[in-house]
């Protein structure tokens, strides 16, 4: 079992790595704009939390590429490989500019949530910038996705990394109004955030066209890329319940961080630094949630279920350790790890108060994160979309919802339920794949 944590653990690295980065570049963001005032962060706050739902969604239908060429490659199927990864992209690229459109001509929305006024009128502009953005990043996914079902995984981290930089220079150049570029403030961050997400989509395209290590794939082009029903219908049988899964987790934090606003700027601030660290600790289990689901793809492609019983044992122990040692780490650090987004006391107070709940959360986050995952790779999708909907939509939120708004708790009655909708769907998801582990051994 420590042999398959290993395999599974080196996998994910550069995953995880590439995912952080991304990470990064949104803390660095929202760091850089709550400097300028906490309005400012209330307002990409506001953003980032209704286009995340919609957005999650476009990552969802891109993991189906990832599944459907692991599970070819583990076949040593390269003409199939190439097959899925044209009409994959096609799906993808539809599925991104109906996603931009949508948010683009859609920002108006932001004026009947409940908010601050003048927070909404930082943010609409925001808005549209990051809408933009949709296209480039889903795209570059898109691709990550094929090179990571091959188990390159080392391409997109590099370039992921490379955009931090990038995307600083930019930031600091267009939110300040430095070297005679005009202070843009939170618009800046938006331009920042669409030109680099442009530049590295770019870059992993033309790599994956004129890399020797991709010439095979791409070399039967001509008989490969072309649009079939089939194939779109298999890449659509996994990725609309991932997008659904991914979705409605990502949409119980993102209606969470809308009622949050409606309590007030600072609880909304509050709320979005605490979520950004968890988001990031986040993107660790998703890293070896993705390597876990490509393994056991692997392993499904030549239906071995001793392999995937023992790839999936060892990718929740690792799971579990991680989520005790974030949990940790959060407790510890409550009060230090605030002050890197904002200076306002109330905001501090109540960001540390949210980090004790985020520090709860980690272990279930972790381990269902994984788990669904796990079921992604041997193409188990719906019963898990159901489980998921239970867990976060008919118990956690509306539990929150209740405990914040009819017992007087506020913004941490709202995170009280995601803990409990978060440790639901744990618990509902590991069940399942141990039971269908067992019966198919």
């Amino acid at each position: 079992m420590k042999s398959e944590a290993t395999k599974t653990i080196k996998l994910a690295l550069p995953i995880i790595i590439g995912e952080l980065a991304q990470m990064a570049l949104h803390l660095i963001d929202t760091a850089m704009v709550g400097a300028i005032s906490y309005k400012q962060l209330a307002a990409a706050a506001l953003v980032v939390n209704t286009m995340n739902i919609p957005f999650v969604i476009g990552i969802g239908m891109t993991i189906s590429v990832s599944q459907m060429v692991s599970l070819s490659h583990g076949r040593r199927d390269g003409q199939q490989v190439s097959h899925y990864l044209f009409n994959g992209f096609c799906l993808c690229a539809l599925t991104a500019v109906l996603i931009s459109l949508t948010l683009v001509f859609g920002k108006n929305i932001l004026y009947h949530l409940g908010q601050d006024p003048e927070v909404v009128k930082l943010a609409l502009p925001f808005m549209q910038l990051m809408g933009l953005s949709i296209i480039p990043m889903l795209l570059f996914m898109t691709l990550k996705q094929f090179t990571d079902g091959l188990e390159f995984t080392k391409t997109a981290m590099i370039l992921s990394l490379a955009g931090m930089p990038i995307n600083i220079l930019l930031n600091w150049l267009l939110i300040y109004g430095n070297w005679g570029f005009p202070r843009l403030e939170l618009v800046g961050a938006g331009y920042a955030t669409l030109i680099t997400r442009t530049i590295i989509f770019l870059a992993l395209g033309a790599t994956i066209l004129r890399h020797k290590t991709f010439r095979k794939y791409i070399a039967v082009r001509g008989k490969q890329w072309h649009l079939q029903r089939k194939t779109l219908g298999e890449l659509l049988h996994i990725g609309v319940p991932s997008s659904l899964q991914i979705g409605m987790e990502a949409g119980a934090f993102a209606v969470s961080g809308i009622i949050i606003g409606t309590i007030g700027a600072v609880a909304q601030a509050a709320h979005q630094i605490a979520l950004s660290s968890a988001s990031f600790t986040f993107m660790v289990s998703m890293g070896l949630a993705q390597a876990g689901s490509i393994r056991v793809s692997n392993a499904f492609g030549t239906s071995n279920w001793p392999k995937i019983a023992l790839i999936g044992k060892s990718t929740m122990i690792t799971a579990l350790i991680y989520g005790i040692f974030c949990a940790i780490a959060f407790a510890l650090f409550r009060f230090e790890l605030p002050k890197a987004f904002n200076n306002n006391r109330e905001v501090l107070q109540l960001a540390a108060l949210l980090l004790l709940f985020a520090a709860v959360f980690q272990i279930s986050d972790s381990t269902q994160a994984i788990s669904a995952g796990l079921l992604r790779g041997i193409k188990d999708v719906k019963a898990p979309t159901i489980l998921i909907a239970i867990a976060y939509w008919v118990i956690g939120l509306p539990t929150g919802y209740i405990l914040a708004f009819h017992y007087g708790m506020g913004a941490p009655g709202i995170w009280l339920g995601l803990i409990i909708g978060l440790t639901l769907a744990s618990v509902f998801l590991i069940h399942r794949f141990l039971k269908m582990a067992k019966r198919n051994s």
